[in-house]
């Protein structure tokens, strides 16, 4: 898509010392987040982390914030929510609900980086109430139903 072309959304900075949001590379699907201040999780220890932005996601989107893979894989810390999600309506200040799964004490410095935000489209979706759902070859089978 051409560069004019491109939805914008809206932000605040509720801190002047955090970034922006931005991409690392050309072609990322999300921004990332940073920590508003510092943050010290123990083993097994959750916090809610301000990232020091307010984002308004346009209607007919959802933001999504996701985890690092690199925080997973090397101090098994992960979004306890993730992905969390914000609503269009939302203005509040956006919070990452961090967890360390991890065996060591995890920290992180105020800017940064803990998440990511990606803004994906949501369809306008209508529900109505039937007698019967269409049949499928998968049907009602849940976890672990196709064997793997």
């Amino acid at each position: 898509m051409p560069r004019d072309s491109r939805m914008q959304a809206s932000f605040i900075r509720l801190d002047p010392e955090v970034e922006i949001p931005s991409r690392s590379h050309i072609g990322d699907a999300a921004v990332d987040l940073q920590a508003r201040y510092e943050v010290i999780l123990e083993p097994g220890e959750r916090a809610s982390v301000p990232t020091g932005i307010a984002v308004a996601i346009p209607d007919g989107f959802a933001g999504l914030v996701l985890p690092r893979s690199g925080h997973a894989q090397r101090l098994g810390v992960g979004v306890v929510n993730g992905p969390g999600l914000i609503d269009s309506g939302y203005r509040g200040e956006v919070s990452v609900l961090l967890i360390n799964h991890g065996s060591e004490r995890v920290s992180f410095s105020k800017g940064e980086r803990i998440a990511q935000l990606a803004v994906v489209p949501i369809p306008d979706i209508e529900w109505v109430e039937v007698e019967r759902l269409d049949e499928t070859s998968r049907g009602s089978g849940g976890f672990g139903s196709t064997g793997s």
